[in-house]
């Protein structure tokens, strides 16, 4: 991963926090002059990371040695950081190895083929690393497309989305920008996991082409996991649809489960248990 990307991730943060987000004291006082630029100043988070202002300006420059992991833990703390942000962090600074094998995994663990086959009535399916679909249940094929008739490539989790995004499945009011973010974040974090990955490389590249949702949230390095979307499906039998799509982990594996649900009691969870 290049110093370009740690620079632009640092950058962004810094701009997203705002001078009332961080101590008073850490601030530069308000007699320095109005602020030019969005965030805070790059000598405030130098002062709360405790670095130099002039290396911590080489960092946001791409000009400065790979930070060790004491450095890269305080300017997690100074940017708030958390989660999958930390994470992101450390490896766009070399301190994660990548992952072992790259390349998406292709093998879906038995108990995971198993756990699909439980949810009975409950549409979901299981994407890898480049969020291709490898696994799903009847229900969901009534749900969303008979998967099966889809060619390998065609069976991404982003792919089905815009083509079926005015037709079978439109989001709910902001929902389809929470879509994108997930992707991008799930895809970011991939391919620092997988640098090498050309398939995931090129599926980056196409879907910041052609998705200007996609290409913001890839852009502002989104890479905060979604859990959980609320979205409006017009299926072509059974009408308008408000169901919750939530998107599990299943850990060690590579894989995650995503799951199709309505709230109970709902013209929604009615038309699901018909599927």
């Amino acid at each position: 991963m290049s110093s370009q990307e740690l620079a632009d991730f640092l950058r962004r943060r810094r701009e997203e926090l705002r001078p009332e987000d961080v101590p008073a004291e850490a601030t530069t006082p308000p007699g320095r002059g109005a602020r030019r630029t969005p965030g805070l100043r790059r000598e405030e988070v130098a002062a709360l990371a405790q670095v130099s202002v002039s290396y911590y300006e080489r960092l946001e420059r791409a000009r400065a040695p790979r930070p060790s992991p004491q450095v890269l833990s305080s300017l997690a703390t100074a940017l708030q950081l958390a989660g999958a942000e930390r994470d992101h962090l450390a490896r766009l600074a070399g301190q994660v190895l990548p992952a072992e094998n790259d390349g998406a995994p292709e093998h879906v663990p038995e108990d995971a083929r198993q756990l699909l086959g439980r949810l009975d009535g409950i549409p979901a399916y299981i994407v890898n690393a480049r969020l291709d679909i490898v696994a799903w249940n009847a229900a969901a094929a009534a749900l969303i497309t008979d998967f099966s008739q889809l060619t390998t490539e065609e069976r991404n989790l982003t792919r089905i989305s815009t083509r079926f995004r005015d037709t079978l499945c439109t989001g709910a009011p902001g929902s389809e920008s929470d879509f994108s973010q997930q992707a991008a974040a799930d895809l970011r974090a991939a391919g620092v996991r997988h640098p090498t990955d050309s398939v995931l490389a090129e599926l980056i590249n196409e879907f910041a082409t052609h998705d200007p949702d996609f290409a913001s949230n890839w852009r502002d390095h989104a890479v905060r996991p979604v859990p959980s979307v609320r979205k409006i499906l017009h299926h072509p039998t059974a009408g308008e649809l408000e169901v919750d799509r939530h998107t599990l982990s299943l850990p060690g594996s590579g894989f995650s489960l995503v799951m199709y649900t309505a709230e109970a009691g709902s013209r929604g969870a009615a038309a699901l248990r018909s599927l």
